[in-house]
């Protein structure tokens, strides 16, 4: 698994890289500098693996799939830079260095974090696929998962329940689209760039709803037993929010992860050749960071 997973990081990090690397010369230097320093911050690079994963699942090169897996990366990225802000999570620290908006201010964050969700939708564009009616639908999953009926609309949903406790569902409804729709996105490009059938397409949104459910709990449960020197940001700050763990507890919650997980393997079925993707499935079930 290692191996694989090393070698799709790599390319997607030189992608991006090489993608904002012509435009240092332009007037609004700054910007790029803001944008690169948590594009390029390292992490773990699930998504754009995932993209590339299902994209080989379904027959198709992995590097058709990186207009896509780049995109959905930026995507997150934007997403961390804004939810660090100080009218949201406001959190210091961010994969081991100061936030985006402690170092360059929270008017140059808000415009890189601006900036990159619309450079997203730009270079998802570029994506060459074999039959040009997909692209329509791949912007379209791209832009529901990313927007106020995914990513955004879950952000909402948990500023809203902050003072209250919420019922399962809700907290369900919450993580589904915070965490789960940019995982169900990379999935489901992967498998549109890969020219993937229905029922591969259907199988790969399965897999992603499984385990976004299993990574969000873990994480959950991670900012609960984990460190900062583990995690490289601040630990125990949800302790007063509607988490799984609150919801739940520990050791309800290590059983769901090994659940949720086990579901997404399921769903991997209609595929061949499953081994990698099943095992980095399952290496949620035990991470530490």
């Amino acid at each position: 698994m290692t191996n694989r997973s090393a070698q799709y990081k790599d390319y997607i990090e030189t992608y991006l890289k090489n993608f904002y690397g012509e435009l240092h010369d332009l007037p609004q230097n700054a910007l790029f500098d803001a944008m690169e320093y948590s594009l390029l911050a390292g992490g773990k690079r699930l998504r754009p693996i995932l993209a590339m994963e299902f994209c080989r699942l379904c027959g198709g090169d992995p590097h058709q799939a990186a207009p896509f897996a780049a995109a959905v990366e930026m995507i997150h990225t934007y997403s961390l830079i804004h939810d660090d802000l100080p009218s949201m999570d406001n959190d210091d620290f961010r994969r081991g260095r100061p936030t985006n908006h402690k170092v360059y201010g929270e008017a140059m964050a808000i415009l890189a974090g601006d900036a990159l969700l619309t450079d997203a939708f730009m270079l998802a564009s570029t994506a060459q696929l074999a039959d040009p009616k997909d692209m329509a639908f791949a912007i379209g999953t791209l832009a529901e998962c990313a927007g106020s009926m995914g990513m955004v609309g879950g952000q909402v949903l948990d500023i809203g329940s902050e003072q209250r406790e919420l019922t399962e569902q809700e907290v369900i409804d919450i993580q589904t689209r915070k965490t789960g729709a940019l995982i169900n996105a990379a999935c489901v490009l992967g498998a549109i760039a890969g020219g993937g059938s229905e029922e591969q397409i259907d199988a790969a949104a399965k897999f992603a709803a499984g385990l976004g459910m299993a990574f969000q709990i873990r994480d959950d449960m991670l900012d609960v037993i984990g460190t900062q020197e583990e995690m490289g940001k601040g630990v125990g700050t949800d302790a007063v929010k509607n988490t799984f763990v609150r919801l739940y507890g520990l050791e309800r919650c290590e059983e769901l992860v090994q659940s949720y997980t086990q579901y997404a393997i399921d769903a991997l079925s209609v595929f061949e050749d499953t081994d990698y993707v099943v095992a980095l499935a399952k290496s949620l079930t035990d991470r530490r960071v």
